[in-house]
């Protein structure tokens, strides 16, 4: 082993003797000291041999002693390594300097995410962590131990039970575990279940209370549904009224709805721009000029450089925008109807009670004009009315 790496510092050469008094060469050879191993007879007047790089310049006077000439099959060695690589220096300079930058810079922290937060904000936990020099571009040699930064942390934020730093490569993640805390028992004031609009009952489930209404029965806005007053003048007891109660609400809307219907398509033309990411900045390498298009949809992906398990700071997105156009299609009048009695119930539904149920619909009047449809349309929803109304002392 120590011979093989002493000969490969010194270089040697692969060479091929020609000539008829080749043995008188090879006699020579040992004579003087020149090393030579691994010989081969190529054919009765040659023989290829190697030999070290000082020897090599020494066979030039025996080639001339014996009339025998020399061929070069190879090279091999740190000599001539360095030469070649003197012959392209500036390469060898940027490779060197490409690999110097490359560990530089993984070397950096480029990301610091947080998961896990709820209560507690992603700001409060950033000038935490800043406080303990987590924060983008800093070294990561000069960070603590992660146990020490995890602690500290944790005592750094109240509401947290337990915070774990992680590093993984050039990214930082701080998870972040929030105590329990059990919500405070709302305190609850005496009360009436009234109704929010003029209805008629329906149905009435009443937890805690005394029912004033029964089903059928017609109510406007402001009526005590569920008295929070139990027993009389002499012995009364107030209470938080509770309950449920459903009823028959009648909503009346105007309704407008096009014949045409518009849409957006893709024309098939596009053009491509790249950029080349370096952290959170971005540089344009190709795509430039005015866009020809007047609508455009853009679609854009971005891919991260990765050595090993680290993920680099550097990478580049190809973003395509697409031209479109807006096409119209004529609608009729049904579908039109269809669409704007569709739209009035979604509104319904999301403006009325949780469990609101449409029950009858009634178009009172239509018309078409503009190119569009006119309607006044009479909804019979069933949905919950009741709301709270506070109890005054001495009521």
């Amino acid at each position: 082993m120590h011979s093989k790496l002493l000969m490969y510092l010194r270089g040697y050469v692969a060479v091929e003797i020609r000539g008829r008094d080749i043995e008188a060469f090879m006699n020579i050879s040992t004579e003087i000291g020149c090393p030579i191993w691994h010989i081969n007879r190529t054919s009765s007047t040659s023989v290829r041999l190697f030999t070290d790089l000082n020897s090599f310049f020494r066979f030039k006077s025996l080639l001339r002693q014996t009339g025998c000439k020399m061929h070069v099959v190879s090279r091999s060695g740190l000599p001539f390594l360095l030469s070649k690589m003197e012959a392209r220096l500036f390469f060898t300079m940027g490779l060197i300097l490409f690999i110097l930058g490359i560990y530089v810079l993984s070397q950096l922290v480029w990301r610091v995410d947080v998961e896990g937060n709820e209560q507690i904000t992603y700001d409060e936990i950033i000038v935490a962590a800043k406080d303990q020099g987590i924060y983008p571009f800093q070294w990561k040699f000069r960070l603590q131990e992660s146990e020490i930064l995890s602690r500290t942390l944790t005592q750094a934020l109240p509401g947290a039970a337990w915070i774990g730093v992680d590093v993984k490569g050039t990214r930082i993640l701080i998870k972040v575990v929030e105590q329990t805390v059990p919500e405070p028992k709302v305190l609850r004031n005496p009360r009436h279940l009234v109704s929010n609009v003029d209805a008629v009952i329906t149905e009435i489930f009443v937890e805690r209370g005394r029912p004033m209404v029964k089903p059928n029965m017609k109510v406007k806005k402001g009526d005590i549904l569920v008295s929070g007053i139990l027993g009389n003048e002499e012995n009364s007891l107030v209470v938080v009224a509770e309950g449920k109660v459903k009823g028959l609400v009648w909503h009346l809307y105007d309704i407008q709805s096009p014949l045409t219907h518009k849409h957006r398509v893709y024309t098939g033309q596009s053009k491509v721009r790249q950029y080349f990411v370096i952290g959170n900045r971005a540089l344009q390498i190709t795509g430039y000029g005015k866009l020809p298009y007047a609508d455009t949809e853009s679609d854009s992906k971005r891919k991260k450089l990765q050595w090993r398990n680290i993920i680099l700071p550097f990478g580049w997105i190809r973003e395509e925008i697409k031209e479109v156009r807006i096409d119209k299609e004529n609608i009729e009048v049904r579908d039109a109807k269809s669409i704007g009695l569709s739209q009035a119930r979604a509104d319904i539904t999301t403006k009325s009670s949780k469990n609101a149920r449409i029950h009858s619909e009634k178009i009172l009047h239509e018309k078409i004009e503009g190119g569009k449809v006119y309607m006044k349309v009479l909804f019979e929803v069933e949905q919950e009315i009741s709301t709270e109304l506070p109890i005054i002392q001495g009521e």
